[in-house]
Formats: C-alpha cells, sequence, structure tokens
C-alpha cells in the first residue's frame, strides 16, 4: 500500500516538474513577450524575468526591443537640377509596440528597409544638388518624416536617418574643380588688386612728402641700391643723380620757350617771293626771235644734252638775297624775213628740282 502511494507520488511529482519545464519561459531585458493563446493574441505583453505560460496551448514570441541599425543601399537619381548622383544613407529604428510589430507586418525589417529606399529615391528627385552637399540636416529630417509615417502603423518607430555619401560623376567633379578654382582665382585677384590700391595710395603719400625733402628720394634710391646688391645675382645698379635729371629738365624747357620767338622775328626780315631767276648763259641760249609766218626749219629734240650729276652739291641759295628783275617785255632785235635762221637747239625741259 505504501509502495503504491510512492509510486504514485513520484508520478506526479515528475509529471508536474515535465509540465512546469515545458511552461516556464525566460524573457531578456531588452525583449518582450506577446502570446497567442489557440492562435489568439494575448493582451498582456510579457515583460521581461520569469513567465509561464500552457504548454501546448500557448505560444510565445520574444520581440527585440534594441534601436536596429540598418544601411540603405545606394540609391541611383536624377535631381531637381538633372545631375545624376548616387546617394546611400543608414536608418536608426526600434520597435515601440511589440502587438503591432508582430501581428500588422509580416517582416518589419524588410519593410522598414523598402519604405528607406522608395523614401531616398524621392527625395533625391526633390532636391538640388547643392542641398544635397550643405544641406544634408533638412534633407535627414524630411526623410525621417517620410519613413516615420508608415512606420508607425507597424509599432516601428525612427529614432533617425542619415545621408552617409553622395557619389557624383566624373564629369561633375572636374566641373566643381574649375568652379573651386575660379572662384579662388577671382578672390585672389580682388585681394591683389585692395592691395594694390592701398599701395598706390600710400606711395602717393610718400611721394608728397619727398618732394618737401628732394634728398629723401636719393637717400630711397641708395637704400633700394642696398636691397639689390644683398641678392647674389650679377645685375649692376648704376644710380643716376635725380638732381641732374631735374638740372637737365630746367635746362630744356627755356630753350623750348625761347624757340618760337625766334622764328617769328625772322619771318618780318624775310623778302617778298623771288622772281623767276634768269636762265643762266651757260645753260640756255638766247633765240632771236622767229617769224611765225615764216618757214620754220626742224628743230632736233634728239639733240646732245649734257649730262648731270644728281648727287652733285647744289649750291644753297640765300632766300634774301637781291635777284635782278627780268622784263619780260625787253626790247627785241627785229629779224628780216629773208634772212636765214640759225639753227636753234632747244633744251628739254627739267623740274626745278632735277637742275
Amino acid at each position: 500500500m505504501i509502495e503504491e502511494f510512492l509510486t504514485a507520488g513520484a508520478v506526479v511529482l515528475s509529471g508536474g516538474a515535465a509540465y512546469a519545464l515545458s511552461a516556464a519561459r525566460v524573457v531578456k531585458q531588452y525583449e518582450r513577450g506577446v502570446v497567442f493563446r489557440l492562435g489568439r493574441l494575448r493582451e498582456r505583453v510579457r515583460g521581461p524575468g520569469f513567465t509561464m505560460i500552457v504548454p501546448l496551448v500557448d505560444r510565445l514570441h520574444k520581440i527585440n526591443m534594441q534601436i536596429v541599425t540598418m544601411p540603405v543601399p545606394a540609391q541611383e537619381g536624377i535631381t531637381r537640377d538633372n545631375v545624376t548622383v548616387r546617394v546611400d544613407a543608414v536608418v536608426y529604428f526600434k520597435v515601440v509596440d511589440p502587438s503591432d510589430a508582430l501581428v500588422r507586418v509580416e517582416d518589419y525589417r524588410f519593410a522598414v528597409a523598402q519604405m528607406a529606399q522608395t523614401s531616398l529615391r524621392s527625395i533625391i528627385g526633390k532636391s538640388d544638388l547643392d542641398d544635397l552637399l550643405s544641406n544634408r540636416e533638412k534633407l535627414n529630417q524630411g526623410l525621417e518624416l517620410m519613413i516615420d509615417s508608415p512606420a508607425v502603423g507597424w509599432g516601428v518607430g525612427i529614432d533617425r536617418v542619415e545621408i552617409k555619401d553622395v557619389s557624383l560623376p566624373e564629369t561633375m567633379k572636374r566641373s566643381m574643380a574649375r568652379q573651386a578654382e575660379a572662384a579662388r582665382d577671382r578672390r585672389a585677384r580682388v585681394i591683389n588688386a585692395d592691395a594694390e590700391y592701398q599701395a598706390s595710395k600710400k606711395l602717393a603719400e610718400a611721394a608728397k612728402q619727398m618732394e618737401a625733402t628732394p634728398s629723401a628720394l636719393q637717400l630711397r634710391l641708395l637704400q633700394t641700391v642696398v636691397a639689390v646688391a644683398a641678392e647674389k645675382n650679377s645685375t649692376l645698379v648704376l644710380p643716376f643723380p635725380v638732381e641732374l635729371l631735374r638740372f637737365l629738365e630746367r635746362a630744356q624747357q627755356p630753350a623750348a620757350q625761347d624757340g618760337p620767338p625766334a622764328r617769328e622775328e625772322q619771318a618780318p626780315a624775310a623778302s617778298p617771293a623771288p622772281a623767276p631767276a634768269a636762265p643762266s648763259p651757260d645753260r640756255h641760249r638766247e633765240a632771236p626771235a622767229v617769224d611765225l609766218a615764216g618757214d620754220v626749219p626742224a628743230v632736233d629734240l634728239a639733240g646732245d644734252v649734257p649730262a648731270m650729276d644728281p648727287a652733285g652739291e647744289v649750291p644753297a641759295m640765300d632766300p634774301a638775297a637781291d635777284v635782278p628783275a627780268v622784263d619780260p617785255v625787253g626790247d627785241i632785235p627785229a629779224v628780216d624775213p629773208g634772212q636765214e635762221v640759225p639753227d636753234v637747239e632747244v633744251e628739254p625741259f627739267r623740274p626745278e628740282g632735277d637742275r
């Protein structure tokens, strides 16, 4: 009898231990337990620690409540200013409602990943290239709102979204590099021009100061010579006295002032235009009057004309010398019509410069 009771007690204890072992569950601190009893969701979510379920009736699902870091693959798109870029990002999210994350979506991780990719492509098309490069905080906030809106119904909360990298085409990189170089060159030229302007103002003030003391300019010249001589070069510097230049300048000014009056004094002394000079007896023969009604012998135009040396010295003529006037209406002796007319040698006409 006693043995039977002991055997029954052992069986009950072993059955109870087996039941307890099959019903016992441990939920970790970063997890939450969702229980389904006969396929129906239990309202109470099991917290961390030891918990019991009904074996063969209840089924416990553990949901991780930690923040998940999910990289978003690089998405290629065209910005609003028609630039092709590749942008990748990273999403930080966590489960805020274990029951909705388990019931309302099949796989919340996959759903968040797909939503992040589509939202990233959408934000690329709505933004300019400058915004992607310099105004990322605003884009991150907009991307977070786009992903968080549908994720709230899945029991998932988006913690933050960050754009990691923006890849540009090589042609765009070269264009941006040229633009940046041109901007730096422009700033350098503006700074150089400003420096030249300030230096010119200082030089003007120095010139006014040196004008009062001419010796200061000579001292400055000597300092320049010393500075050039300090360098190891083959440049030879010969300082020219500034006072000598000023002396020559002062000497040229009176000469320039005396020149025009001298020419004006000579103008009244000039005699009237001289009459045409009488032909030289050596070069022109005086021909007697010829009866135009009589027979005129042929004139030899090909006669020998003495050659003239063009390089010969021409005596200078004094325009003020007295030139005897020639009477064009002088007495010409009468010619007998029956008298023989000697041959007349006519010299070809030559300009005044060739004589």
